[in-house]
Formats: structure tokens, sequence, C-alpha cells
């Protein structure tokens, strides 16, 4: 783990502990991406160390309200829970994104108590909404490299390439407009190489 992202070890369980409601906190070391995960604090969507993000991209860069290395108060489904989720990106002294950390509320009960008053579950969508900005495609262009450096530079086989392009589908890297041809570039094969393999793993799919 980075040493900036075990000072937030603290800060993780502040957080957690804090909560009126059943809280998770969860820090990423995003130099590995595929087992990102490096701390839990508490217990909603049952994330364990050495797993990789989830929502990171297709929730988060993909938001129309990313803005400050941010993104507050979004939902997603887990177990039949509803979960509010907040995420905030971390950097080092040198500006370079190495992590996030991640606040999952199971907003269940919340949304009961508070379904009158409707403040708990108010998000941004009424906010100004912007197009895809450069630090968005920075950091995904960050998440690409790390996903791909370990076999950077190496004769990688069909299968190989395919497991790559798999995981990056899978947590959303090819809905940020312009990833496709970067993956390309990277993998040493065609966009149109990449869009087969999508073709092929949505067929593979039960």
């Amino acid at each position: 783990m980075h040493p900036i992202l075990k000072a937030f070890i603290p800060t993780a369980n502040l957080i957690q502990k804090s909560s009126p409601f059943a809280c998770e906190v969860v820090l990423h070391d995003l130099s590995h991406p595929q087992r990102s995960v490096v701390y839990v604090a508490g217990d909603v969507t049952g994330r364990k160390v050495g797993q990789s993000f989830d929502h990171l991209v297709s929730e988060v860069l993909n938001s129309k309200n990313f803005k400050d290395d941010y993104v507050a108060n979004y939902f997603f489904a887990k177990d039949e829970k509803l979960v509010k989720s907040s995420t905030a990106f971390i950097r080092d002294e040198h500006g370079e994104i190495i992590g996030a950390i991640c606040v999952n509320v199971d907003a269940s009960v919340a949304k009961s108590l508070f379904e009158m008053a409707g403040n708990f579950l108010k998000t941004s969508e009424n906010e100004s909404k912007s197009e895809q900005n450069d630090d968005v495609m920075q950091i995904v262009l960050n998440l690409i490299d790390k996903i791909i450096a370990k076999n950077e530079g190496k004769k990688l086989k069909k299968e190989q390439k395919l497991e790559l392009v798999g995981f990056m589908n899978e947590k959303g890297i090819f809905n940020i407009k312009g990833a496709i041809e970067v993956v390309a570039t990277k993998l040493n094969v065609s966009k149109i190489t990449i869009y087969g393999y999508l073709d092929q793993l949505k067929k593979k799919r039960p």
C-alpha cells in the first residue's frame, strides 16, 4: 500500500464509526487496478481486500457531476440494499492519482426515515451538466496504463488480450469516449479488433 494511502486509514475508521447508519469505507490503491482494494472499514457491500473496483468508472468518472476529483451521493443496489456512495480520488505530491476512498452507506433504512423530507436521498441531478472533462480522460489513461503495465512490451496471446479487454469492459472503461482507441494502441491491435473482442465477450455471457 502506498504510504499516502496508509495515512488515510484513521480517516476511514473515523468516517465508518461516525456514521449513524451501517457504513463501509474502502481504500483503493490504483497502482494495482485488478486488486485495488487495500483496506476496508465496516461492511455494507461485502468488499474484501484484494478485490478490484466496481463503480469507479461507471458511476464516478462517467458521472456528469464528477468535479474536483470527487462525486458525492450516487446510488446503486447491492444484495437487495440501496447503497448511497461517495468517492474521492487521492493524489500524491506530484499530482498523480494514486488511489481513491469510497464511502458506502446502507440507505435502505434512511430511505424510509427521510422519504418525506427528501434530504438524504437528494442527488445533484439538477446541477449544471458538463461534457466529459480532461481530468476524467487523464485518470482513465492512467488506469489503462496500470492495467496493461505488467504486460506491456510482451507478445500477448489472443486469450490474454481478451482477458484484459474483458476486465476493462467489466469496469466500464470503454464507456469513456476515446478509451477503445487508447487500449487498441496499447495492445497493438486495431480498434475493430477490440470491438471484435467485446462481441466475443458478449456472446460468452450466460
